[in-house]
């Protein structure tokens, strides 16, 4: 493994403003390392290395800027999640309809990362339209989890967590409806966060006053992760949910942090059939929230009809935004999609002022919980990675699924809260399968979540654990 992708992205940053290494030298070491890995993995089936390398050359040609913006990468390559346009690069969303689509004009969470010194080298694989949190699609089949490849990687953000843990780049993107970016987090030993929706804008979009889709940074490490997220951040006239910047930076938050006073901490957030050895795992590694001085309290908010709340809303999304789709290539869409859509336009407007009243319900009972907590802390999934060949969870604990979203729910519950939520690596399967914990911030309190998050990283001591080889676990008929 080349040493400079053993790296974190901050101390390339570093190496990279002060001119030890060239943004050039940095591609071809995640080349090299995409090289390697690539086919036991297959994260990032749509390379742009030479686009890359013309970038490369002309932040050279440019010199270090003075006043480079916070969160400026000064050449450090990054992987985009292929749901985001990328001009000149075959952008396919994972999707037989796109599969030789290649735009024009890329999407402002393109053009924003690449005006801070990043640069795109290639795209990272997705299921079809980002449903579903098991990475595969007919256009470039499945994402296999580095950890045993025999399991999934989870999904949606599947491949950018994959490209992370194996060392192919230092940063990637994600997006997170239901707990894209969360859950192939904690099946990869990364960190993802879902951000509030409006902190990372994009666009321009079909639906830009949407907010249960969110997008948001990937990496290896909280601080790497805080670097990427002020990169991110900002306001921008294409979305019109977007939100300023803090004042004080994201990684100042991590440099800096404040340990939490009271949290509170919930195995199931008292609606999930959560396996018993990841319970086991998130149990004890709470406990290093006590060691630096925050009191740890079971409790939870009140979540009792959030898969209603939100099935409902995701399928009336489902239904405006690719209803079209749906009438125009309803053989070339997987027939989750089409199950969706369905679900969607057979909703009546009782049902969706139910949902949304009800949400609104849900919303002020989060609040109210944020009145007595600074933060709540689960497990990121209900049950370790899994095998890739199954589409999905249909049974935990009992419990039978018969969808492809129900088994989501210890993510998509939290999506409802429009909080900021973000997994981090907590600990290790007997099988040596990666464990993610779920901390949840009040809403726009992504630095006092990336702080505490941080302590947390830093009391587990598990940041080591990556990049690494592929453990290989699978036959040709896998």
């Amino acid at each position: 493994m080349n040493e400079l992708v053993k790296l974190t992205a901050r101390d390339a940053v570093a190496l990279l403003r002060k001119g030890e290494v060239t943004p050039v030298e940095m591609v071809d070491a995640a080349a090299e390392r995409i090289a390697e890995v690539e086919p036991a993995v297959n994260a990032l089936p749509t390379l742009a290395v030479e686009r890359a390398r013309e970038h490369a050359q002309r932040l050279m040609a440019a010199g270090t800027p003075s006043d480079a913006p916070r969160g400026y990468l000064y050449g450090l390559p990054v992987a985009i999640k292929d749901l985001k346009d990328v001009a000149g690069v075959r952008s396919t969303k994972g999707s037989r309809i796109y599969a030789d689509h290649i735009p024009e004009r890329s999407d402002y969470l393109v053009t924003n990362i690449e005006a801070k010194g990043g640069m795109i080298i290639a795209k990272s694989n997705t299921p079809e339209f980002g449903a579903g949190a098991n990475t595969f699609n007919e256009v470039f089949g499945k994402t296999r989890n580095p950890w045993d490849t025999s399991k999934t990687c989870g999904g949606s953000s599947g491949g950018s967590a994959v490209a992370l843990a194996t060392g192919e780049v230092w940063l990637a993107t994600g997006s997170d409806l239901g707990g894209s970016l969360r859950i192939p987090a904690s099946f990869c030993s990364i960190v993802g966060m879902r951000p509030s929706p409006g902190r990372v804008p994009h666009g321009p979009k079909d639906m830009p006053f949407a907010s249960l889709s969110v997008e948001g940074p990937m990496a290896r490490t909280v601080g790497d992760l805080a670097l990427f997220l002020d990169t991110q951040a900002g306001q921008a006239a294409l979305d019109p949910l977007s939100i300023p910047a803090p004042s004080t930076s994201f990684v100042d938050a991590v440099d800096s942090p404040v340990a939490p006073k009271r949290v509170a901490y919930t195995p199931d957030l008292g609606i999930a059939p959560v396996d018993p050895e990841v319970r086991a795992i998130c149990e004890a590694a709470v406990k290093k929230f006590a060691d630096f001085g925050a009191a740890v309290e079971g409790a939870t908010i009140d979540l009792h009809d959030a898969e209603e709340i939100f099935q409902t809303m995701r399928a009336a999304q489902y239904a405006a935004q690719f209803g079209k789709l749906l009438e125009q290539h309803r053989d070339l869409l997987k027939q989750d999609i089409v199950w969706n859509i369905e679900k969607g336009q057979a909703l009546s407007s009782e049902d969706v002022n139910r949902a949304e009243l009800a949400r609104g319900a849900l919303y002020n009972r989060t609040t109210a919980f944020f009145n007595d907590y600074d933060l709540l802390i689960s497990p990121a999934v209900l049950v370790p990675a899994y095998d890739i060949n199954q589409p999905y969870v249909s049974e935990a604990g009992g419990v039978k699924f018969d969808n492809y979203v129900s088994w989501l729910v210890m993510s998509f519950a939290l999506t409802l809260t429009a909080c900021p939520s973000i997994s981090v690596p907590c600990g290790f399967t007997a099988a040596g399968l990666p464990v993610g914990l779920q901390i949840t911030a009040p809403r726009a309190s992504e630095a006092a979540l990336l702080s505490a998050a941080a302590l947390f990283e830093q009391a587990i001591d598990l940041k080591s654990g990556v990049p690494i080889d592929p453990i290989v676990r699978h036959t040709e008929a896998n």
